[in-house]
C-alpha cells in the first residue's frame, strides 16, 4: 500500500499517502502503523523524516504516538476528511457565536436538500435515531450522541459531499456547546420536538417546511446557548 517517495520535502508525501489510506479506510481507527524503521525503509527516507511526518499527522489528530507502544490511527475515514477542513477554515480563537451563525445559514439548506433527496431507507433510519433519542431522554441520559447522529444523517441525506464535510467540521467545533445545550430536561424536550418537526417535513418531502423547521430549531438552541454572549456584544 505504501511506496518510496521522491519529493524534496519527503515528509509531506508520507503524510499524503497515510492520509489517503485513512480516508479510504485502508487504515482504520485503532490500527497500528508500521514502526519508524519499517516506514523509513518503505519510503526510502531517514527516520527523522518519518518522525516529522508522524508529528504532522498527530497535529492533524489522525494518529496518536504512544510511548513505547507505537503509533495508532485514532481517526475514522470520515474524520480524516473533516479534521484538515476544520483546521483550514476555523481557528481556536474564532467566536463560537460566529461559527454557530454559519451553521444557521447552512443547515436549513441541508434540511431542504435532505427532504428532496432522501431515500425511504434513510428516512426510516432518521426515525429510528429519533426514537432512540427519546428513549435516552426518558431514562435520564444526555442524548448528545443520538442528537449528533440525527444531524449527521441529515447532512448525508442532502447528497452533497461538500456540504456534508462542512457540517461535520462545524459539529466538531461546536461539540462542547451542543453537549451543554442538552443538559436540562426542558432543553432535551425542545431538541426532540425540533427533530420531530424536521422529520415530519422530510417524510412529506416538503423542502420549505424542512428548511423552516431547522431554522426554528437552531434559533431555539441559539437563544439558550448565546444569550449572555450576545448581550455582551451589544453592550447590554
Amino acid at each position: 500500500m505504501l511506496k518510496a517517495v521522491k519529493k524534496k520535502r519527503a515528509y509531506e508525501d508520507i503524510v499524503k499517502q497515510i492520509f489517503n489510506l485513512i480516508e479510504k479506510g485502508k487504515f482504520k481507527r485503532g490500527d497500528q502503523l508500521p514502526n519508524e524503521r519499517d516506514l523509513s525503509e518503505t519510503f526510502k527516507v531517514s527516520r527523522a523524516t518519518v518522525r516529522e511526518a508522524i508529528l504532522s499527522l498527530e497535529t492533524m489528530k489522525l494518529v496518536d504516538r504512544r510511548q513505547g507502544n507505537g503509533t495508532y490511527v485514532i481517526a475514522s475515514s470520515e474524520e480524516a476528511l473533516v479534521q484538515p477542513l476544520a483546521a483550514s477554515l476555523f481557528h481556536e480563537k474564532d467566536d463560537l457565536i460566529d461559527i454557530f451563525s454559519l451553521r444557521k445559514i447552512i443547515e436549513p439548506e441541508v434540511a431542504q436538500l435532505a427532504s428532496e433527496n432522501a431515500s425511504p431507507e434513510e428516512v426510516n433510519e432518521l426515525e429510528k435515531i429519533l426514537k432512540e433519542q427519546e428513549k435516552e431522554v426518558a431514562s435520564g441520559e444526555n442524548p448528545i450522541q443520538t442528537d449528533t447522529n440525527f444531524h449527521h444523517l441529515l447532512a448525508r441525506m442532502a447528497k452533497n459531499r461538500v456540504l456534508e464535510r462542512l457540517m461535520l467540521a462545524l459539529f466538531d467545533l461546536l461539540s462542547k456547546t451542543r453537549e451543554a445545550y442538552l443538559q436540562s430536561e426542558e432543553r432535551k424536550q425542545k431538541s426532540i420536538r425540533g427533530h420531530h418537526d424536521i422529520l415530519a417535513a422530510i417524510k412529506n418531502a416538503n423542502g420549505k417546511a424542512a428548511r423552516k423547521a431547522m431554522r426554528i430549531h437552531l434559533e431555539e438552541v441559539e437563544s439558550v446557548l448565546f444569550k449572555k454572549e450576545k448581550r455582551g456584544r451589544r453592550g447590554l
